[in-house]
């Protein structure tokens, strides 16, 4: 008896497991999704930029050499003013000698020596309009300059034409023929290093430069030239002679 109790109970007890078998198989069946590994994204890796190379411009060399004048500037710089430069007052003349309107050798070196006052007046070409009024006036005021001084005209024309020139105007003093413009360009007369000649005039006393006057009107050269004769001649007289 007691053993069929136990029989029926474990016979009740399968077919209940089997029924909760059965019934979990009509369950409908869920699908396990898997997630996919968590993987850490890369990292940033900082990279500093390229820095910038910064270069220092060559530094100039303190006391850098300055510029050196070329022969050729060099040279056309003592043609414009002569051998030796241009003459300034207290200067006294350099040893050339020109030819006059008579072919005559004249060294005013020794001229401005020997004589207390000498004026020497430049023009541009003989025969031309200014320069004939210059050479003029200097005729016209001839007897006064006289008195005090010697007079000497000077250009870059030739020979002839200086004796042209004289003859045709009358001129009382010698005219002087500076074709290279030696003297000239020594007086600072040249108008350029090639050709020309500055409307000038220069007045010397007791042998050395007192007074000139560079690129002048031909009234204002013998108005001036007058002027400057006589200032020098009453110092002379005073015992003061000297500069204007």
């Amino acid at each position: 008896m007691a053993t069929e109790l136990r029989r029926s109970t474990r016979l009740a007890t399968r077919k209940a497991s089997d029924a909760s078998e059965y019934a979990e198989s009509k369950l409908p069946l869920t699908k396990r999704v898997r997630k996919a590994p968590k993987t850490d994204a890369p990292k940033k890796v900082a990279t500093d930029a390229p820095k910038k190379v910064v270069t220092e411009a060559p530094k100039k060399e303190a006391g850098a050499a300055k510029k050196v004048e070329t022969p050729k500037k060099a040279a056309a710089a003592e043609a414009s003013t002569g051998p030796g430069g241009e003459l300034q007052v207290g200067d006294v003349l350099p040893e050339i000698t020109l030819k006059n309107q008579d072919q005559a050798d004249v060294k005013l070196s020794d001229v401005v020596k020997k004589n207390k006052i000498v004026v020497l007046f430049a023009y541009p070409k003989a025969s031309t309009p200014g320069c004939t009024r210059q050479a003029c006036g200097f005729r016209d005021n001839y007897q006064e300059l006289q008195k005090h001084a010697v007079v000497f005209g000077i250009s870059a024309d030739s020979v002839k034409s200086q004796k042209s020139f004289q003859q045709k105007q009358k001129l009382p003093f010698d005219l002087l023929s500076d074709p290279k413009r030696e003297l000239i360009g020594a007086l600072g007369a040249r108008k350029t290093a090639q050709t020309g000649v500055i409307r000038s005039h220069w007045v010397f006393v007791d042998g050395k430069l007192g007074s000139k006057r560079i690129k002048i009107s031909p009234e204002m050269s013998i108005a001036d030239g007058l002027s400057e004769v006589l200032l020098f001649a009453k110092k002379s007289l005073a015992g003061n002679p000297g500069k204007t």
